[in-house]
Parts: structure tokens; C-alpha cells; sequence
């Protein structure tokens, strides 16, 4: 403050021709003494004459602040601290007054926070003062993370009054924690009872975060047992700045150049252990019983004393913090002051408090408050400053206890605090695990891409398991809260890390089920083909011309084509195959019933005509007309096909509905009428044929095919009624299987029941392939 004074006094463009005074009061940080002193100041000292003073730089301490401004509000008399942190001191309708070039605690904490937030530290545990300045902070602090996954494992309170009891059970409870981060509010005094009690317990794993109440305390810094537990703590300070000529002014103090200074007299005697000379004289001097014991101890000074060499936290300037802030106060006073006597220009409004010029023994203090809210100005070191509701500019510096070769610990810058802005310099940083890689502190380790996180029941949201992604749905980046579902052509990979492209899957010649089908479609037309090959080698024999051989090779045919209709439904399905494969179904099948109703038919008239007066009626079921009536039966489904293709025919789709890695492409029914008309018309026709060979199944004669051809339409009908039901409820490429399934068991069943047994008497017994065996009854 005296170095700032003399600095402005000795200026030519700061107060010009005016001298700035002070009186120093020590409140020994007791807020009692420090508001008799402030009263004494306000008041003016009686015995001097001296008038009251327009300004008090002071109230290092929050409470000590609120008391004086309290005090010194109804006098409108600027309070202007350099240490005092409390927000609640920002509260202008309660401390109109107040100054302060100290920022407020709420901008050091969410300093801290985003430090946590930037540095990926989700698990942190704190250990803070039980009062105002430790409950604010970390509330603030959980403001501020609130939202970035940032949680707290505990929270422990440290009361001045129970600091061992209480120190202990924090240290215990840090000892207990997962947390690797340890957040500090609190006292320097409280923090060195905290460091001894986790010495006592060997606790040496865990990275403190700082907050500017003990950052950059000298005390813990020389402590042996702060370098085994709280090497590489990283903490906000108070900024720092470089004062000009500050350290010589130091070094060049001395005594006797200085006799009223008791400070300096005070602070010779305990470096130099000698008494420079005479003690100045104080109103608030030790009494002269006191004076007089200390003198008797202490040899006098040689004259020869000098700071020039000493080395302690006094004469070093390294780091000026406090310090700094006590300078910028005298600053803004003496600017204050300067606006103040300045004369304004001639335009100004005669209301205005400062419209006439004052003069430097008629200041009123409400006129050095009004200059101090509308203070603008730049300091000596080049930064711009001004007071915003009474506040400075949130700046703090970002400091790391580093070690030194010589096992000690110092203090080094690695970053700033401008604000909201924050600037570091994270390879710059020593971590209590001695190298450069940042500390994990985490609950749970996050999440890998492909993983998300679930919380867990009764614990904080850091605390969580990691569950894999379901089928179809991906996340793709570390720390994911949710799977996001794949669009519908896509699907998940393996990792389930990224949407891949579905793969098309449709039953192809390729695969086993394909080859399969496949196999048994050409082994029923190879079977077919052979029985063909017997009826026309043994076309002249009764058993062949007995069962109507026209019809029956007409049958062998749609059967054969019944068959190979089926290897069209194999393959990639494309605009044509899935046309023709159902026209070719639908025709064939008919085709194949017809034959065998019309031979039903056949068999029911050769008996009716042999009744008396029937004789007529052999003649509407002839050669001809059996051949018309097939090929009626069957134009009636080629019409029906025929339109259902041109009006609405299948068509190549994707089933996007099956979830999977592979999307079916499969022959879309585009109308659902036209399909239902082809199945329902082969199946009348097929009922109708059961229906008629069960009526016939008892007609004499070993010649009568209607037993077989009930037992077959009963095979035939059996199968395509569990077909419905299967083909809808199979998925994907399987509802083809399965219709290709029921084509082949249906012709087999056909085939079988059929021309098994002929086959069975032509080739194996020959003997009763005769007219006479076939007309017995």
C-alpha cells in the first residue's frame, strides 16, 4: 500500500499536485478491532485534529467486510476489501459501498468446475469449510456440473472448533473412496490438519483440487508431510502480476530511514534478532513494560543490516497476489479521487455531483462512491479495469504443486481464469503420480461405442453399467446414453458400432434348403418321367388303356410340370420369375385336378350307363368331351391368372419388416384377391374331385381308380390347408420354402397314390395286367 502510495504521489498525471495520505490500523484479523479502528478513521482523531478519512481500504476477511460496510453504509463511506470472496457481498441493496478487487467465490468454484468437467473427472470427492464460504462454493459447483456427468462420491465438513476429530473422519472416509480427485474449501490451517491425518493413514494416491485459500499457502508448501500426500495438486489462485520497482523498494527499507513505521520496526527485529534503535511511537505501541522487556532481550542493530540478501516470503516477488489486489485497490482509490477533483468541461449539467470542481479538503465520501461505480481506467501493468456492481473481473491463475530437484515443492503457473474463459496448459502439469498423464477419476469407466449406459438403482447417475446395444441399434461413441435404431435397410454390425447395408437373402440354388428343394423337385420329375416312359411301353396292355391312358399321360404331365414350376420359385426373384412362377403354379395345379376330376367323372358314368335307360349317357363323357372339359377347367384359370398379372401381378420387394442382418427380397402380392382366386379355384375344383371319388370309392371292378384318387385328393387337400397357415406365419425367404414344400408334397402325393400301384402290378405282376383280372369283381 505504502509502495502504491508513493508511486501516485510521485506520478505527474495521476493527482497532480495533490498528496495522498494514510493511516494503517492493525485489525490483528479480528473483526472488533477491526471496526474500532474503521469508527476511529470515520471519525477523525480527536487528539490531531486530523479530518475523517473519504475511503477505508480493508475487511481482508468476508465477515469482517459485511460488519464494516454495514457500518460505514449509513455514512455512504466507500469499503473497498482485497480479499473478501463472499457473493453475498454483491448484494448491492445490502452493501451499497462495497468494493472489492478480489472476484467472488462463485466464479473460483465454477472455475474448478469446468477444470473437472475439461479434464474428465465424473467421480471427485469434497472436503469443505462448514460455513458460508465452503456450503456457496460447492453448491456452485454442483450448479455448474450439474448436467456434464459430474458427480460427487461424498461430501465431509471441517469445523474450526473439532478441526482433529473432523479431519480424521474425512480422512477416513477419502481413504474409503473410489474417488481419485479430492476438491478442497477450506482454510490452509484446516487443510494442514487434513494432509497429517491421511500421513497417519498412508493415503498418498489421491489429486487435490485447490481452491485459492490455500493453493498458494507458503505454510503447506514447506510442510515435509504436504510433499508425501499432496504432491501435484493442481488449484485457482488469487491472479498474480508483476509490480515495477516493488522488490527495491523492499530491499531499500530500512529503520532508520523510516522511524514512525512499526511494522518495519517490528518485522527488523525478528529477522535480524537485533533492536534497530528507538520504537516508534503509536498510539497502539505495546506499553513501555512490554517495550522495555523485548529491547532488554535483543542486542542492538550494527546499522549495517540489510534486505538486500535476504531470501523469505516477504522479500520475494515472484508472486504478487494479495499484494497485487491491495495495489490495484490504491489504484482505483487514487483514480477515483482524480476523477473526482478533475474539472469538468463547461458543458456540464449543474446537477451532476461532480459539475464543480472539489477541492482536496472538502471531499465528501458519497462523491468518491459515485466515481468509484463509474470507475474506468488502466492500471500501470496494462490491463483495463472497472468495477461492475462493486465486483472486478473474475481473473484467477491456475497454479500445480510441482517438485523440486531438492524434494521440496513449488508453485507454478499453468494456466489462467479470465472470466468464463479458461486457458491451460495441460502438458505444463505435474500429477501426484508424478507424470504427465491426467488422472482417471471415474465411478464407472465410460461406456465403449457399441455399449450404453444404465443407470444404477440408488446411486448417482456417474455410477452406471455398460449394456450392450440390442440388434439393429448402434452407438457409436464412448459415454453413450442411448442405442439408436439402424433406418430399415440398414442394420447393426457385430460390434454393434455402425449401420451396415442389409444383405439382400432370398432361397437360392446355393444354399442347403435351396439344393435341398431343388433335389427333390428333379427327383420327382425324373420319377415321373420314368413312370411316363412304362405307361407308353406298355401303353397296348389293360391295365394302361383301362384307366383312360389319354387322361393319364395328360395327368403325368402337369404333374411333371408341377414339379418344375416349383425350381422357378428358387432364385433371386426378379419382375418375370414373379410373374410366371405363380401363373405356372396356379395353371399346372389346375391342370393336374382337372385330369383327375374329369376322370372321376369318367368312372361314375361308365357305372351309371350300365343302369337301364342310361345308355345314353356314355356319350357326353367321350374322348373329346373329356378332353374339352380339361381344357375348360383349366382356360378358367389361365383367365384368372391372366388378369390378376395384368392388373396387379407380383412384383421384387424387399421385407423390411423381418429384423435382422438381411432384408428378403421375395415376390410381393400386390393384391391379395387375385392370389386368393387362384388358390380357391384349384381348391373348389379339388373338393369337388374328393367329393365325387368318395361317392365312386365302392364301384365294382379292380379297374375303379376311385379309391385312389380319394386317398390322393385327401393327401392333396391336407397339404394345402396346413399350407395356409404356415406360409403366413413363416418369415422371410421361408414362406417360399414353404410353398415350395406343399408343391412337392402335393405332386408326390399325386404321383404316388396314383401310379404307384399300376407301376406296382405292370412291372412286378405282370400276370394280373390282364382284362380278365381288371373286369373281376
Amino acid at each position: 500500500m505504502v509502495f502504491a502510495l508513493e508511486e501516485i504521489n510521485h506520478s505527474d498525471s495521476l493527482l497532480p499536485g495533490v498528496k495522498l495520505g494514510y493511516h494503517i490500523r492493525d485489525s490483528c484479523a479480528l473483526p472488533s478491532w477491526a471496526m474500532q479502528a474503521a469508527l476511529s478513521l470515520v471519525g477523525g482523531e480527536s487528539a490531531t485534529c486530523d479530518q475523517p478519512v473519504p475511503l477505508i481500504i480493508g475487511g481482508s476477511s468476508s465477515i469482517t467486510a459485511m460488519i464494516l460496510s454495514r457500518i460505514l453504509a449509513p455514512l455512504s463511506i466507500p469499503l473497498m476489501s482485497y480479499t473478501a470472496s463472499c457473493p453475498c457481498l454483491s448484494d448491492r441493496l445490502q452493501y451499497p459501498n462495497f468494493f472489492r478487487t478480489m472476484p467472488s467465490d462463485i466464479y473460483q468454484a465454477r472455475a474448478i468446475a469446468q477444470l473437472a468437467i475439461r479434464l474428465n473427472w465424473t467421480w471427485i470427492g469434497a472436503v469443505i469449510a462448514n460455513n458460508d464460504y465452503g456450503h456457496v462454493a460447492i453448491k456452485v459447483f454442483q450448479d455448474e456440473t450439474q448436467g456434464a456427468g459430474v458427480c460427487l462420491a461424498f461430501i465431509e465438513t471441517l469445523q474450526r472448533e473439532n478441526i482433529v476429530m473432523d479431519a480424521r473422519r474425512a480422512a477416513l472416509t477419502i481413504q474409503a473412496s473410489t474417488a481419485k480427485v479430492i476438491l478442497i474449501f477450506t482454510w490452509y490451517t484446516d487443510v494442514r490438519e487434513l494432509f497429517l491425518q491421511l500421513a497417519n493413514i498412508n493415503v498418498t494416491d489421491k489429486q487435490f483440487l485447490a481452491s485459492e485459500a490455500w493453493s498458494t499457502s507458503g505454510n503447506l508448501l514447506q510442510d515435509p508431510i504436504t510433499s508425501k500426500v499432496a504432491s501435484g495438486v493442481l488449484g485457482v489462485a488469487i491472479r498474480s502480476s508483476a509490480i515495477p520497482g516493488f522488490e527495491h523498494f523492499l530491499r531499500s527499507l530500512n529503520p532508520s530511514l523510516r522511524p514512525d513505521d512499526k511494522f518495519l520496526w517490528e518485522f527488523w527485529e525478528m529477522v535480524f534478532g537485533c533492536s534497530p534503535g528507538t520504537s516508534p511511537l503509536s498510539t497502539s505501541s505495546p506499553s513501555p513494560t512490554d517495550r522495555l522487556s523485548q529491547k532488554a532481550s535483543l542486542p542492538p542493530c550494527s546499522g549495517r543490516e540489510s534486505l538486500e540478501e535476504v531470501q523469505n516470503l516477504f522479500t520475494d516477488t515472484s508472486q504478487l497476489r494479495v499484494t497485487y489486489n491491495v495495489y490495484l485497490a490504491v489504484y482505483a482509490s487514487a483514480h477515483a479521487l482524480h476523477s473526482l477533483l478533475s474539472c469538468p468541461n463547461s458543458d456540464s449539467s449543474p446537477g451532476n455531483i461532480s459539475s464543480t470542481c472539489s477541492s482536496p479538503k472538502q471531499i465528501k465520501p458519497i462523491e468518491v462512491l459515485h466515481h468509484l461505480n463509474n470507475l474506468n481506467f488502466t492500471t500501470p501493468q496494462g490491463e483495463m479495469f472497472y468495477f461492475q456492481e462493486g465486483n472486478t473481473p473474475a481473473k484467477y491463475d491456475l497454479v500445480n504443486w510441482q517438485n523440486t530437484p531438492e524434494g521440496s515443492l513449488k508453485v507454478v503457473l499453468i494456466g489462467r481464469v479470465d472470466g468464463f474463459d479458461i486457458n491451460l496448459d495441460t502438458s505444463a502439469i505435474q500429477w501426484n503420480t508424478g507424470s504427465n498423464q491426467v488422472p482417471v477419476s471415474v465411478c464407472s469407466e465410460s461406456c465403449s461405442p457399441g455399449f450404453r449406459k444404465a443407470n444404477k438403482k440408488g446411486e448417482p447417475l456417474c455410477c452406471f453399467d455398460c449394456i450392450p446395444c440390442a440388434e439393429g441399434e448402434i452407438s457409436n461413441h464412448t459415454g453413450s446414453l442411448i442405442c439408436e435404431r439402424c433406418p430399415s435397410e440398414f442394420w447393426s454390425n457385430a460390434k454393434r458400432t455402425a449401420c451396415v447395408p442389409r444383405q439382400l437373402d432370398f432361397l437360392s440354388f446355393n444354399e442347403t434348403l435351396g439344393f435341398i428343394l431343388a433335389t427333390v423337385a428333379v427327383s420327382g420329375v425324373s420319377v415321373t418321367t420314368a413312370v411316363f416312359v412304362v405307361f407308353i411301353y406298355y401303353r397296348q396292355t389293360p391295365m394302361v388303356r383301362a384307366n383312360n391312358s389319354e387322361l393319364s399321360f395328360l395327368l403325368l404331365l402337369s404333374l411333371k410340370l408341377c414339379f418344375l414350376c416349383s425350381l422357378v420359385f428358387i432364385g433371386r426373384p426378379s419382375v418375370w420369375t414373379c410373374r410366371f412362377q405363380q401363373a405356372a403354379f396356379g395353371i399346372s395345379f389346375v391342370l393336374c385336378v382337372s385330369c383327375l376330376l374329369v376322370k372321376t367323372l369318367v368312372v361314375l358314368a361308365v357305372f351309371r350307363s350300365a343302369r337301364p335307360g342310361a345308355g345314353s349317357l356314355m356319350k357326353w363323357f367321350g374322348p373329346g368331351q373329356q378332353r374339352g372339359s380339361v381344357c375348360l377347367f383349366t382356360s378358367i384359370q389361365i383367365i384368372i391368372c391372366a388378369t390378376w398379372l395384368s392388373l396387379s401381378p407380383p412384383v421384387p420387394q424387399r421385407d423390411l419388416g423381418f429384423q435382422g442382418s438381411k432384408v428378403t427380397l421375395e415376390c410381393a402380392m400386390s393384391s391379395v384377391v387375385g392370389f386368393s382366386l387362384v388358390l380357391g379355384y384349384i381348391g373348389l375344383l379339388a373338393c369337388t374331385c374328393l367329393l365325387l371319388a368318395f361317392l365312386a370309392r365302392k364301384l365294382p371292378d379292380n379297374f375303379n381308380e376311385a379309391k385312389l384318387i380319394t386317398f390322393s385328393m385327401l393327401i392333396f387337400c391336407a397339404v394345402w390347408i396346413a399350407f395356409v397357415p404356415a406360409y403366413i406365419s413363416s418369415p422371410g425367404k421361408y414362406t417360399v420354402a414353404v410353398e415350395i414344400f406343399a408343391i412337392l408334397a402335393s405332386s408326390f402325393g399325386l404321383l404316388l397314390c396314383i401310379f404307384a400301384p399300376k407301376c406296382f402290378v405292370i412291372l412286378l405282376r405282370p400276370e394280373k395286367n390282364t382284362k380278365k383280372f381288371l373286369m373281376a369283381r
